[in-house]
């Protein structure tokens, strides 16, 4: 029988965890095939990402959608629509579909994910956010790096540096609650592949114009690698530290929930019955 730590930290998309509190995909995966599958499909969520900024904000496309708000709320939909298809897909139920370092950590700590893939599927996470974002200069030319930087991310110029990590560390546990929620009832596993995406799409639209909206390390870590460039790697320890510390918190909270129920009203009435 699954602790309730462990009933709450199913995979990701919702595949079923053992009693050994480990994932089980249908048929089953080793290490190397799983790790092969989130680089391919880390890979292919950067290349829509990048390529959806390329068009919105580097494109003739981008007179139509006046002002940054638009523009964002453009990009998140198409990057939710990527990170849906990629979640929903049979690959994703195969691996798990993390495709983020942070959902990673918090599965492992929570006690849904085998401890020995942490580390693979990290490399294998911010490998493909490398792949993806080198696929799309190659296959739209300068562009993506002289004029969009390769859509890596900066934060406002108002902001310091430790209000950026708050943030950023705060919409990462946001995203990672709302998925760990849905994974603790298995009627509602159904609904990730919708909610993660759209959760996501909403801390770009949100703090987009403030942080960028990353909570995801592999989110930044390739763009900024392809950009080259000071201004990006002055804050690059930001958004690859800023996600892992808010997985860090949600899987705390979580094992703290876990251990301690919530009492029933019915058993409170009593213990006050008592003490009369």
């Amino acid at each position: 029988m699954l602790t309730p730590v462990r009933a709450s930290a199913r995979q990701a998309t919702g595949t079923e965890i053992s009693s050994a509190g480990r994932p089980t995909p249908p048929g089953g995966t080793t290490t190397r095939t799983a790790t092969a599958i989130e680089f391919i499909l880390t890979s292919s969520v950067l290349f829509v990402l990048v390529t959806a900024v390329r068009w919105v904000t580097a494109s003739p496309l981008s007179r139509s959608l006046p002002g940054p708000h638009i523009q964002l709320a453009a990009v998140a939909m198409i990057s939710g629509a990527a990170l849906s298809r990629a979640l929903s897909s049979r690959w994703g139920r195969y691996s798990g579909g993390h495709l983020n370092p942070a959902v990673t950590l918090t599965l492992w700590l929570t006690g849904g994910f085998p401890g020995r893939r942490v580390l693979p599927y990290i490399v294998a996470q911010l490998a493909g956010s490398v792949t993806g974002t080198g696929l799309a200069r190659l296959i739209w030319g300068p562009v993506v790096g002289d004029r969009m930087a390769y859509a890596a991310l900066q934060p406002a110029p108002a902001w310091p540096a430790a209000t950026v990590f708050t943030a950023e560390a705060g919409a990462t546990a946001a995203i990672l609650t709302v998925t760990l929620l849905l994974t603790s009832h298995p009627a509602w596993t159904r609904w990730i592949p919708i909610a993660r995406p759209a959760a996501t799409a909403l801390v770009i639209v949100t703090f987009g114009t403030f942080t960028g909206g990353s909570a995801n390390p592999a989110r930044q870590f390739g763009p900024a690698l392809w950009a080259n460039r000071p201004s990006y790697w002055s804050h690059l320890w930001v958004y690859l530290a800023a996600p892992l510390a808010g997985a860090a918190l949600t899987a705390l909270v979580t094992r703290y929930r876990a251990r301690c129920p919530a009492r029933s009203p019915r058993s409170d009435r009593a213990r006050s019955r008592r003490r009369h």
